[in-house]
């Protein structure tokens, strides 16, 4: 038995196949085309009938995406990828292949994979995040994930920095209409919002984090600031879920010592007179959302 798993991203998309035992039997990545949702199904289409055509089987789909399946309407809500909203992608994708389809947010995607064979394996309760263009999280129990009610288990990104200080009230706008939320603080791009906001050139994430490893005390205050946010924003999730491990993934995940100054900072706000849960980044790194996606056939 071949599963195909499928991680539907706002700029790359990819594809993996795993056979049985969990080893990967192909893998590529291609561009998502943005803002065209045809496009989009033409092109996951293609990527599972190239696959099988390759593998000479028929192979189970699991897709991982940017928002959630509404248990209400059947269509994709919550996505940064806003062209997927309101549409009926579960319902296109069976009907184009002629099989039965499962979708999952990313971050749950991510969830299971760490929670099945990665840094949250053997772990009672995962919590994984990922810290890229957006910032979200998805819940593992007992190695299933934690869907919820309302299909919004784990929507971390659009909670509000807790223990927002003077400076970083209202917070900035967020594409969800609000402002504050965790995602505009804590992503790839709100990251570098904040260090223009303090007055720092117009620097993408990794050329902040190389010139802070230099010695550049502006790119050092604005990776401080970050930490200091990430730290407070997963002290709230320990307070509320008491997780085992919290696992790391993203592009963000791979800033220098983000684990060890987390967990050295987070302390001061959780309510326990100790912390024993773990920071992690994923065992998988970025391929650890696609795993997750075709293991929703496990």
């Amino acid at each position: 038995m071949y599963r195909i798993g499928i991680d539907l991203g706002g700029t790359k998309t990819e594809i993996i196949v795993l056979d049985d035992s969990g080893r990967e039997c192909l893998r590529r990545r291609v561009p998502t085309p943005r803002g065209d949702y045809p496009g989009t199904l033409d092109m996951l289409v293609s990527l599972v009938r190239e696959a099988e055509s390759e593998l000479g089987a028929e192979a189970t789909v699991g897709v991982g995406t940017p928002g959630a399946v509404s248990a209400r309407t059947g269509r994709m809500k919550n996505c940064n990828s806003v062209w997927l909203n309101d549409r009926p992608l579960r319902e296109d994708l069976e009907a184009r292949l002629e099989r039965p389809v499962r979708i999952a947010n990313d971050a749950n995607c991510l969830a299971l994979s760490e929670a099945t064979d990665g840094a949250g394996a053997g772990a009672a309760v995962v919590f994984a995040v990922i810290l890229g263009t957006g910032t979200g999280a998805g819940i593992a129990v007992n190695g299933r994930v934690i869907t919820g009610a309302n299909a919004i288990a784990g929507e971390w990104g659009h909670n509000p920095l807790p223990w927002s200080r003077d400076e970083e009230r209202p917070g900035p706008r967020c594409y969800c209409g609000r402002r504050g939320c965790l995602e505009t603080w804590l992503s790839g791009p709100g990251l570098v919002a904040d260090h223009v906001q303090a007055g720092g050139e117009a620097l993408d994430a990794r050329t902040l984090a190389a010139r802070a490893a230099q010695g550049d005390p502006a790119c050092v205050a604005s990776l401080q600031r970050h930490q200091d946010r990430l730290a407070r924003g997963l002290a709230h999730v320990v307070n509320l879920l008491d997780p085992d491990v919290i696992v790391l993934a993203g592009g963000l995940s791979a800033l220098p010592d983000l684990c060890v100054g987390v967990s050295a900072q987070w302390g001061e706000f959780i309510f326990s007179d100790h912390v024993d849960t773990r920071i992690v980044p994923a065992r998988h790194g970025d391929s650890s959302g696609v795993r997750g996606a075709a293991w929703l056939w496990a």
